[in-house]
Order: C-alpha cells, then sequence, then structure tokens
C-alpha cells in the first residue's frame, strides 16, 4: 500500500541539519530506540517537506530526504520574541540560549531564553529548527488505512498517535 492522503504511516527517523549531516555529526533527534512515529497524511500533521518526500512509498522502503527550511519549521522571523512573567516557568534555572517547552494559550511551544531578568524572561518564539535545511533518514514501517475517526480528528489514534 502506498503512502498517500488519509492513510497512517509508522515510520522511523533521524533527522539533522544538512550542514550537520555533511560533516557527519550526530542526528538533532532519532526514533530508532523508541516506537516508530504514526501520523496521518495529509493532515499537517508533520512538516510539508517531510509528508511531500514520503508521498508513494511503502512499507519496508528506506530513504533520505533533504528538505529546505521553508518546507519544514519556516524561516527565521526577526523580532518574533516576548516577555513573559518568570512564574511561568517554575523552578526551572533559566539561562541566555536555553531551550524550554513554555504552556500557551496555544499549546506547548518551544522557546529559546534571550535574557533573564528578576521577574521576567526574554523568549524568542521561532522554532529551535527555524532556518534551518533539514536531512532525514526515513524508513517506512506500517502503511495502513485510516480509520474514518481518524480522519475527522485529523490525527492518528491508538499505536503511537494522540490521545484526547
Amino acid at each position: 500500500m502506498k503512502i498517500e492522503k488519509d492513510r497512517v504511516v509508522q515510520f522511523h527517523y533521524t533527522v539533522n541539519e544538512r550542514s550537520a549531516h555533511e560533516a557527519g555529526e550526530e542526528a538533532i533527534e532519532s526514533s530508532k530506540d523508541r516506537e516508530p512515529l504514526a501520523i496521518l497524511i495529509g493532515h499537517g500533521n508533520i512538516i510539508p517537506g517531510l509528508e511531500k518526500a514520503m508521498e508513494g512509498k511503502e512499507a519496508g522502503e528506506s530513504f533520505s530526504a533533504d528538505v529546505p527550511a521553508a518546507e519544514a519549521y519556516g524561516e527565521v522571523r526577526e523580532g518574533l520574541t516576548q516577555r513573559v512573567p518568570k512564574k511561568h516557568f517554575g523552578e526551572q534555572r533559566l539561562a541566555p540560549g536555553m531551550q524550554v517547552v513554555l504552556n500557551t494559550n496555544f499549546g506547548p511551544r518551544a522557546v529559546t531564553i534571550q535574557k533573564v531578568g528578576m521577574s521576567v524572561v526574554d523568549v524568542d518564539l521561532n522554532h529551535p529548527m527555524a532556518g534551518k535545511d533539514l536531512h532525514f533518514d526515513v524508513e517506512i514501517v506500517e502503511v495502513r488505512e485510516a480509520t474514518p475517526e481518524e480522519i475527522e480528528h485529523g490525527h492518528v489514534h491508538g499505536d503511537g498517535g494522540h490521545h484526547h
């Protein structure tokens, strides 16, 4: 069964910045030592460039894909900073350059600490991988039809999916 819209794909992946990959550096992230990731294709659950690279592949296939920043986490947007009261960070020890997850009105968001004041913290809201060209190594584990409920909700239920 080929990967296309409204199919559920389970896959393993390793990702690094393209420049780091060429220099043979460690991956930023990999699913190899845990369960494969399960996603519903065609519903914006993964970055567009990776989803595009998967289309038409089948279970058992492995491939590599270079995804430019614009099709990954977008370009870095200047001035996308916010001042957040320190209490929102709980007991974490904060330092500039650190990445932390903040719970926002729009759900959890990875932010980068810019400056720590007495009562406020300046954070950069750009995704930590914004502006980076990425290199993926992907192994497709399984492809199946999505259930009507999954399609309606726009994401996977059960194995490796999100729970409500």
